[in-house]
């Protein structure tokens, strides 16, 4: 038992403790200093990978609307849950129309990835080749490209809805050929793979991308109205029957007063 407690001690690097170990190992608080320490840094650990992941705000999965979609593929997304594509290094693709749910399901396997530690970054397309496409010079460029290789998962979100230049394809590219067979990347896109020529127009490296991407995948079709066309359609409803509401109790309250007054 004291070896593995000194194994512990090395990990967490308590060199003053372990140099004095003989001293100190038949110790009752020498177990309970160990264990304090290991819970720390391993919230810190977990706060900061949460940080770094930028997921902001999201739905949890436990409030998906599973009935709601014509077509989704529910069993396959709660396997990506359980996070074994990222020991295969393999890629995810979540395809459909606007507002039925891809972000949502993307943060919430990005945040399923934190917990159970691994480095994520959560970034939309935009924001990522618009940041690339700024950098001034090559050591620029290749501390950005590094920003983006390096996380275990990278989340792309809403590729499809720009249109970008050649400089943007290759960007692009580059990032997915330096992840590609090492780092799962999963991208949320409303345009099929034979639409991706009007996302890069005249990019040569678009067949190519596509190639990479798929090479080891798991795609995942969305066919649905938009949730959030839906529930702002919910909430007009409610709110016309809250107006009913208050109107009808403000006519009975009138009601009263006037056969009070005529009492």
């Amino acid at each position: 038992m004291s070896e593995i407690l000194l194994t512990r001690a090395r990990a967490l690097k308590f060199y003053g403790m372990i140099e004095h170990w003989a001293e100190v190992c038949d110790t009752p608080w020498i177990r309970q200093i160990i264990e304090w320490e290991e819970q720390a840094r391993s919230y810190r650990s977990l706060e900061r990978r949460l940080t770094q992941a930028r997921l902001g705000h999201f739905k949890p999965l436990a409030e998906f609307d599973w009935s709601w979609p014509k077509a989704c593929d529910r069993e396959a997304i709660e396997e990506l849950m359980e996070l074994t594509f990222l020991a295969t290094a393999t890629n995810v693709i979540l395809c459909g129309p606007n507002g039925v749910g891809k972000s949502t399901i993307a943060c919430n396997l990005g945040h399923q990835a934190a917990l159970h530690g691994h480095t994520v970054l959560f970034t939309t397309a935009s924001e990522m080749l618009s940041d690339l496409a700024s950098c001034d010079g090559d050591q620029a460029l290749k501390r950005r490209f590094k920003y983006y290789e390096q996380p275990r998962f990278l989340i792309i979100d809403e590729l499809g809805y720009l249109s970008y230049g050649n400089r943007h394809a290759d960007l692009l590219f580059e990032i997915i050929s330096r992840r590609h067979q090492s780092k799962s990347t999963l991208i949320t896109t409303n345009k099929s793979f034979n639409e991706w020529g009007s996302i890069f127009p005249s990019a040569a490296c678009v067949v190519s991308m596509i190639d990479r991407l798929v090479h080891r995948s798991e795609i995942i079709l969305i066919e649905a109205e938009s949730f959030r066309l839906k529930e702002a359609n919910e909430r007009t409803l409610l709110q016309k029957k809250q107006r009913a509401g208050r109107k009808h109790s403000k006519g009975l309250m009138n009601n009263l007063g006037d056969k009070e007054e005529k009492a």
